[in-house]
């Protein structure tokens, strides 16, 4: 499965690590790309996985999730 997930707050290549280690410990996460520039993360994850746990991951790195 892959998905889009607006996060807002991001602007240097720490703010892309942050978000991109964080989401690689969430159990299923499989691949990561962040682009600084739109916001945009892309993840490519598979069960047990969830949406609602990748956000979580996000926002305990201190960015924000768009809705």
């Amino acid at each position: 499965m892959q998905t889009t997930i607006k996060v807002e707050g991001m602007t240097c290549g720490h703010c892309e690590k942050a978000v991109t280690t964080a989401l690689k410990e969430v159990e299923g996460v499989k691949e990561v790309a962040v682009d600084l520039a739109s916001g945009d993360v892309e993840v490519t994850y598979e069960d047990p996985a969830t949406l609602p746990q990748m956000k979580d991951a996000i926002e305990e790195q201190g960015y924000d999730v768009a809705a």
